[in-house]
C-alpha cells in the first residue's frame, strides 16, 4: 500500500482542457443537448453517471480495483463496482414481489470481501451490468413517475433520482481512488 508521501504524478487523457478525464470529442458520455422531460433526464442523468464509474475504472488491473482507501477504510474501486450492483438488487427488491437474496452475501461483503482477482473483476462487471440491466427493465415498466411501488411505496422518481444520487456520490469517491492508483484526474 501506498503511503501519503508517495503521491503518484496527477495527469490526464485530456489535451483540451487539462482537468478533463478526456477531450469532449472523445466523451463516451456524449455531449447532446439534455433530452425533453423529467423522465428522459433522469434517464440520461443516470446513465451519465454509471458511464462515469466505469470510466473511472477503465485500465487498471485486479490489483488496482482492489486497492483500498486509506484505513479503516474498506472501499476501493472494485468494492464500489460490488457495492452498486448489491445497490440495484436491493432497490428492485423493493418494488418486486419476490426479493431476491444479497449478492455477496452478509452485509458489507460487497466492499470487505473484494479481492485482487482477475475473476472476480470480471463478475463485478457483470453483477452490475446484469442488476443495472434488471432494475431498469421493471422500472421500465412504469413511465408515471408519481406511481408508487413496492412495499414501502416509493414513487417511481423517489427511486430514479436515489440511483442517481447514489452513483453520483460513488463517482466522487472513484474520482479519489483513482487518483490515489494512478494520478489520474479530471471530470
Amino acid at each position: 500500500m501506498a503511503f501519503m508521501s508517495e503521491r503518484p504524478v496527477r495527469w490526464t487523457e485530456a489535451t483540451v482542457y487539462s482537468d478533463m478525464w478526456v477531450d469532449p470529442d472523445d466523451d463516451p458520455r456524449g455531449n447532446e443537448a439534455s433530452p425533453d422531460g423529467e423522465l428522459a433526464t433522469l434517464a440520461d442523468f443516470l446513465t451519465g453517471y454509471r458511464l462515469t464509474l466505469r470510466m473511472k475504472c477503465e485500465g487498471l488491473d485486479a490489483a488496482q480495483l482492489a486497492r483500498r482507501s486509506v484505513p479503516p477504510s474498506t472501499m476501493s474501486l472494485l468494492g464500489l463496482l460490488r457495492h452498486l450492483a448489491e445497490a440495484e438488487r436491493d432497490w428492485r427488491n423493493w418494488i418486486v414481489e419476490e426479493e431476491l437474496p444479497r449478492l455477496y452475501g452478509v452485509k458489507d461483503a460487497d466492499f470487505l470481501d473484494a479481492a485482487a482477482d482477475p475473476a472476480q473483476v470480471d463478475a463485478a462487471y457483470a453483477d452490475l451490468t446484469r442488476e443495472q440491466a434488471a432494475t431498469d427493465a421493471v422500472l421500465a415498466e412504469h413511465a408515471d413517475l408519481g406511481e408508487r411501488l413496492g412495499k414501502h411505496g416509493s414513487s417511481v422518481r423517489e427511486l430514479l433520482v436515489h440511483r442517481i444520487e447514489e452513483y453520483a456520490r460513488h463517482c466522487g469517491h472513484a474520482d479519489l481512488l483513482r487518483e490515489c492508483v494512478d494520478g489520474r484526474v479530471g471530470q
